[in-house]
């Protein structure tokens, strides 16, 4: 198809100058290379479109009928191209954001509000939930995922890091005593995240947290981190959550950090889309700005 627009090029350069050395110098090639595409141009179309003397090149009736087309052709592949290419320095359209609940409602809003102020021509569609979308089988132009990403087809952005932290309330502790060991902590008070995957690992505190998950039969287990927040506030138990949840409940020392020599692998927020190539001007822009909204560390952290 490259070759065919090509040859049309040339071919109609050669009419509109009566010459192939002016289509030459018009075109930026050479008198060989024009005169080849022309050549090929009429092999393709199996006519003759010039008559050529020494002086000058003549269309012939094939030609002239033949040129009207051409200039369509060409005129249409122009147009087509000002247009994509307006739409891609114009960021507009429907941006189809999944997220999860939690860091949505604590963390995402005022995102979206500086987002849709820097580019008011993208109207933002946003569904919350914990579960793990298909990007593309729902239609998703992009979806925030938090923890350790699996190799998959998708395209995966880091935006920020996202540390975990262990922590209860004073009462709690003050009632319960402080645990200097994983071994030390109380199963049936383990408030848990029905999310989170606690798969064996080599860090203690991770296999301890596991085994208390497996044989607790009368601990409280949401799918809302916020909700464990409240009741480990209340001194209900303990809880693993990250800190873009409960890092404003320990700044203000209403939970306190527990067991904190224990390593825990720290996690990422990304953003997860379908391709990196021609991606929409939209999420383009979108990935732009949330690469750089949080900080590294993020603003969460400092507490």
């Amino acid at each position: 198809m490259m070759d065919r627009i090509e040859t049309m090029k040339a071919f109609v350069t050669v009419a509109e100058e009566g010459s192939f050395t002016k289509a030459a110098d018009k075109l930026q090639l050479s008198n060989q290379l024009v005169s080849k595409y022309v050549s090929q141009f009429e092999a393709q179309l199996g006519v003759r479109l010039f008559n050529r003397t020494t002086r000058r090149v003549h269309l012939t009736e094939e030609g002239e009928q033949c040129l009207q087309h051409a200039v369509s052709i060409l005129e249409s592949i122009h147009d087509m191209d000002s247009y994509f290419g307006e739409l891609q320095s114009t960021v507009s359209g429907q941006l189809s954001i999944s997220a999860p609940v939690s860091f949505s409602t604590l963390h995402l809003s005022p995102l979206i509000r500086d987002f849709k102020k820097q580019f008011p021509l993208v109207s933002v569609h946003l569904e919350l939930s914990d579960r793990k979308v298909d990007v593309i089988e729902e239609g998703v132009d992009v979806a925030l995922r938090i923890g350790h990403l699996k190799d998959s087809s998708l395209i995966a952005k880091r935006i920020a890091p996202i540390k975990l932290a262990l922590c209860a309330a004073s009462s709690y502790l003050e009632k319960n005593g402080y645990p200097n060991h994983p071994d030390d902590l109380v199963a049936s008070d383990f408030l848990r995240y029905s999310y989170m995957d606690l798969a064996p690992s080599e860090q203690p505190l991770i296999n301890a947290l596991r085994a208390h998950a497996q044989h607790n039969q009368s601990g409280l287990v949401a799918n809302n981190g916020e909700i464990l927040m409240t009741a480990a506030i209340a001194g209900e138990g303990y809880i693993l959550q990250p800190t873009f949840i409960v890092g404003k409940a320990l700044k203000e020392g209403s939970l306190i950090p527990i067991l904190e020599d224990c390593t825990l692998d720290s996690m990422g927020l990304y953003a997860v889309y379908p391709h990196r190539k021609l991606l929409p001007p939209k999420l383009r822009a979108f990935l732009d700005f949330i690469g750089s909204y949080y900080g590294d560390p993020p603003y969460w952290d400092d507490y």
